[in-house]
């Protein structure tokens, strides 16, 4: 694993999310109050965008395509949904909970780093 310099420091304000390309991965790296993150922008699920997803209050992405929840600081399942309304049960029993791979990130002289 290495540190790859991804952003200015100053690209994020709170709210703010983007994704950048480190390898062969892309990285969402977001700014929810105030604290940067970094997390795979492939849902472990279904292998779709995370880029959309909701934060919660307690610090979760959601999932914007199966509702699944995924602690933003460990990746962690915090609530599984096991399909997407209407792709039915098959997909569903073939499906486990999977962590969200996240990546740690520090800023460092004017700009953000993720260690890939």
């Amino acid at each position: 694993m290495s540190w790859t310099k991804v952003l200015a420091e100053d690209a994020l304000s709170p709210g703010d999310r983007q994704v950048v390309k480190v390898g062969d991965r892309n990285i969402l790296v977001l700014n929810h109050e105030g604290q940067l993150y970094a997390v795979d922008n492939v849902c472990p699920h279904l292998k779709l965008k995370m880029k959309k997803g909701k934060i919660t209050p307690d610090g979760s992405i959601v999932c914007p395509w199966h509702r699944s929840q995924f602690d933003l600081c460990s990746g962690e399942v915090k609530q599984w949904t096991p399909w997407p309304p209407g792709v039915g049960k098959v997909l569903g029993m073939v499906s486990q909970p999977k962590p969200l791979p996240v990546f740690p990130i520090r800023v460092e002289e004017g700009s953000i780093w993720v260690e890939v």
